[in-house]
């Protein structure tokens, strides 16, 4: 389960998104997101699913790496599916005991879990296809302007940029605990949910105690090094947009243009 998680993960392919600015790829996946609760109908939802087809073949990751990070929210994908299914009110399709499903129930369940699958692959697509660094610098410059109010643009970049990088170390070390634990007699599934969670002490307590180790080395190693914020601090590859970056900002519009479009031609009827 550990290992399936590819949040933070780089996956290195050479293709041409992995080449475009890292603001390219950060204001694409925001729109991405948007359009995903601001469009609900079938011809919309189609758009999206195939401009995600076409980025994911375009990026060069293997679908079946990037499918992965949808088990972690398997047990939050049914329950939000079942939570919708049960409790929206509608015109009753099914009656279960005191338990109806109705039609707007299913049509919201499938939203939702449609949204949940693309917001992880969307996500989990420009962190496989960015490196730590440079998606920090692209945050940092895209939020430049908030400079000007004394926002902590880099600061809030470095903290995103360590959380990131700090996930897969996280998951290799809760994995080796975990490892080393069993192999001491711990038992992590049986029993309740209350005996689940006191059997994962032994797990919890070495992992805080390995991460805020690995904190106070990175804070001692950063003051070694003269790091006293972002004031003055210049940069070995500053960012400089290209044709293919401007390209990518023409498509994504395109994919806007096309979403509004299609989210009022309407040609499919409603689910229901």
């Amino acid at each position: 389960m550990l290992r399936d998680i590819t949040l933070g993960q780089y996956y290195p392919s050479g293709s041409v998104i992995h080449r475009l600015d890292p603001r390219v790829k950060l204001a694409g996946t925001l729109v991405y997101l948007i359009s995903l609760f601001a469009f609900r109908s079938v011809e919309a939802y189609v758009v999206a699913t195939l401009f995600l087809a076409a980025m994911i073949s375009i990026s060069k990751v293997p679908l079946k790496f990037m499918m992965r990070g949808l088990k972690s929210i398997l047990f939050l994908l049914l329950f939000t599916s079942i939570f919708n299914l049960f409790l929206v009110p509608g015109e009753v399709v099914v009656r279960i005991w005191k338990l109806k499903i109705t039609d707007a129930g299913i049509e919201t369940a499938a939203f939702m879990a449609i949204r949940l699958v693309y917001l992880i692959i969307g996500s989990s697509l420009m962190t496989l296809t960015t490196t730590p660094n440079d998606l920090t610098d692209g945050l940092e410059k895209a939020l430049g302007p908030l400079k000007r109010i004394r926002v902590p643009v880099h600061e809030i970049a470095l903290i995103m940029s360590i959380a990131l990088r700090f996930i897969p170390i996280l998951m290799e070390e809760t994995d080796k605990i975990m490892k080393a634990q069993m192999a001491r007699g711990a038992d992590f599934e049986s029993g309740n949910l209350i005996q689940k969670a006191k059997n994962m002490v032994p797990l919890l307590v070495p992992l805080f105690i390995s991460a805020f180790r690995r904190a106070n080395d990175l804070a001692m190693a950063m003051e070694a090094r003269g790091y006293h914020g972002g004031e003055g601090r210049t940069k070995m590859k500053p960012l400089e947009y290209k044709k293919r970056d401007l390209a990518a900002y023409l498509i994504l519009a395109g994919y806007v243009a096309v979403m509004f479009a299609a989210n009022r031609l309407k040609i499919v009827p409603a689910l229901f």
